[in-house]
């Protein structure tokens, strides 16, 4: 079956760099031929190996292109530009550290990662359900053709009831499987120093057991890798300076350092 890695762009908060860092380091961690496609409204400054289609219409209202990625629901499409075989979805603020092969080795019809218990490695009294992230997704192309259709069908009440796209894909896909809690690790919950620590200390470098960091709101990894002492947390976080490891991984895989 054929592999395709898809990543979407949109608007102004991630810049050509995010997507060629992805492609890079993608390619150096999942052996063997795939497609890397980007659905963008702006295909400038793509490196070579990065097919680029529009992102499709699917009927989003401005509202839910800045609220959650509503758009994200077009991968859903039964024929997304004739792509075939098996799709693994990536947000762009993500760090690729791990082999991605075993990733397209799991052929279960919906896969997530879980961001309720499983992501909370230092604090087991909190308990929660299991909770879709839709930062990692993986699916049949021309699949769960249902998580579209019932979302067009009514789509303001679907954003109204739903909040976030990623609830909608909990509610409605036909099964939802995690991947393994080591393989994708949450930055802000598996790296950031504890309150006070990080005033003095780096983030923690990803473990050799993790294949994925997700970073998940606030901060964005640009943040991380530019020079200077700027503060890049929110309190009571106090996470500030350039981080060395993720200085060098964005420049392995191509990406430019921002000015300070």
């Amino acid at each position: 079956m054929d592999r395709v890695v898809i990543c979407i762009k949109w608007g102004a908060l991630f810049g050509s760099d995010y997507v060629n860092v992805l492609y890079n380091a993608m390619k150096a961690n999942l052996t063997g031929p795939f497609r890397f496609v980007c659905l963008t409204d702006d295909d400038s400054d793509l490196v070579e190996g990065v097919e680029s289609f529009p992102i499709p219409d699917i009927g989003c209202t401005p509202e839910m292109w800045k609220h959650g990625t509503w758009p994200k629901l077009s991968l859903f499409l039964s024929d997304l530009y004739g792509l075939k075989g098996r799709a693994l979805y990536v947000d762009l603020d993500t760090f690729i550290c791990g082999d991605m092969s075993k990733f397209f080795e799991i052929s279960a019809p919906f896969i997530a990662s879980d961001i309720g218990d499983n992501w909370r490695p230092n604090k087991p009294w909190i308990e929660e359900d299991a909770c879709v992230g839709g930062g990692l997704l993986a699916f049949d192309l021309g699949g769960q053709v249902q998580i579209l259709e019932r979302f067009q069908s009514d789509r303001q009440s679907a954003f109204d009831t739903a909040d976030i796209d990623q609830v909608w894909y909990q509610q409605n896909a036909t099964s939802v499987e995690y991947w393994p809690v080591e393989w994708v690790i949450s930055f802000k919950r598996w790296l950031r120093r504890p309150i006070g620590l990080d005033l003095f200390l780096h983030p923690i470098a990803p473990p050799e057991s993790a294949s994925v960091v997700a970073f998940h709101g606030d901060p964005r990894p640009i943040e991380l890798v530019t020079p200077g002492r700027h503060r890049w947390d929110t309190l009571p976080h106090m996470g500030f300076g350039q981080v060395p490891w993720a200085r060098d991984y964005w420049l392995k895989y191509g990406g430019k350092l921002p000015e300070s």
